[in-house]
């Protein structure tokens, strides 16, 4: 039983941890992206450009996670040709791409330098992507069934094991068992997926609003 739920649990936190490790390499690229954008770049007003972009990349990127309508003020100042109906962070990403490509063609970049920042670039659609699978492969129901039903039958059985070694005293230890197992499952469950807005799920808006305030700070 123990190690049963043990590996419910571990699962549920290797996913949580997993979202953590993918947007803490989010906030890394683009300070990254913004150090380099910003020694590169002459022109002030590509420089406000871009500091906008990379910003509206992760807080678009956390909205769409969490299954939150993107407001059009967000793109105010940017324009950008987003369709609404379409996935976002990539129109995002690839407009980002884009005009890093154009930078390059009209030579206020080079080629190395082009080069340095595709790695950054191409990360954006890579975090994105990954946290869609973690998102969109929950833990499957039977499974999660299984283990509810499994802790029922099992603190219901529990009292005729220990009835006559400890007498009226099997109620509150029962009681407490079942507490600690229905817990477990229950933080589980609510972790498996870290883009919600439940209290244990990662806080992607505030890291998005972090990454932001740090691209600012840079460029």
């Amino acid at each position: 039983m123990s190690l049963l739920l043990a590996y419910r649990t571990n699962t549920a936190y290797d996913r949580w941890w997993e979202g953590r490790k993918l947007w803490g390499a989010l906030v890394n690229n683009s300070r990254n992206l913004a150090i380099k954008l910003n020694a590169y770049l002459e022109e002030e007003r590509d420089k406000i450009y871009f500091k906008n972009l990379i910003s509206t990349y992760a807080i678009v990127l956390s909205k769409h996670l969490m299954n939150e309508e993107v407001g059009l003020q967000l793109f105010e100042g940017l324009d950008l040709d987003i369709e609404h109906h379409k996935h976002k962070p990539n129109q995002v990403a690839s407009i980002l791409f884009q005009r890093a490509n154009n930078l390059y063609k009209t030579g206020q970049i080079t080629g190395e330098q082009f080069i340095i920042i595709n790695s950054e670039l191409q990360s954006f659609a890579e975090i994105c992507g990954a946290c869609e699978r973690i998102k969109n492969t929950p833990i499957p129901y039977s499974y999660n069934a299984f283990i509810k039903k499994f802790i029922f039958f099992f603190v219901m059985t529990l009292p005729f094991g220990f009835v006559f070694s400890l007498g009226y005293y099997v109620i509150p230890v029962v009681v407490f068992i079942f507490y600690v197992l229905a817990s477990l499952e229950l933080i589980a469950e609510e972790i498996e997926d870290p883009f919600g807005g439940d209290t244990n799920d990662l806080p992607i808006a505030k890291i998005a609003e972090n990454i932001r305030k740090h691209v600012y700070e840079i460029m």
